[in-house]
């Protein structure tokens, strides 16, 4: 009976803690449905699929020779899922950057829990993870984000910055 009566609080608060991973932000990752009482936002980070991916951005079902980005502007593909924190992180400073560099870059977004076939083949084995497409050069990839938010989203902007948007 002790061992239960001190099990009990670290079970209480996994649970606050469980639900809170299913609060608002989450939901909006998850894409909402839009009501007459709440107006659309209006998005600018883009939600894909693996056939999309396949067909928008890089066919890498056809070999190693024959992989080439397909967009016609740089890219940011990032890979989330609901229940991970630094994604939901990630997710609204994406969606910033993708606003303000709208029409020079695009950003999308992959649903690990959606799209696990695509994260298999990609081998993506921890989220989030970040794969930049610049127009010339070789596509690069990162993982996690860094200690802040600010933080996070100046490193971002250095990417785009020096990496995707040299030579512009």
């Amino acid at each position: 009976m002790r061992k239960l009566t001190a099990f009990f609080p670290v079970l209480l608060v996994a649970v606050f803690a469980l639900g809170a991973c299913n609060g608002t932000a989450a939901k909006q990752n998850e894409g909402e449905p839009v009501t007459a009482s709440k107006p659309a936002k209006e998005k600018y980070a883009i939600d894909i699929t693996r056939d999309f991916f396949l067909t928008k951005i890089l066919d890498y079902t056809q070999g190693q020779e024959n992989m080439k980005y397909l967009g016609d502007k740089p890219a940011i593909v990032d890979f989330w899922a609901s229940w991970c924190a630094p994604c939901r992180i990630a997710g609204p400073i994406l969606e910033e950057l993708a606003k303000e560099y709208d029409g020079k870059i695009y950003v999308y977004k992959v649903n690990t829990q959606n799209e696990q076939q695509i994260s298999a083949e990609l081998g993506i084995q921890s989220i989030p993870t970040f794969i930049f497409f610049p127009m010339n050069g070789k596509p690069f990839a990162t993982s996690g984000i860094a200690q802040t938010p600010e933080e996070t989203k100046k490193m971002f902007k250095e990417i785009i910055e020096k990496e995707l948007l040299k030579n512009k």
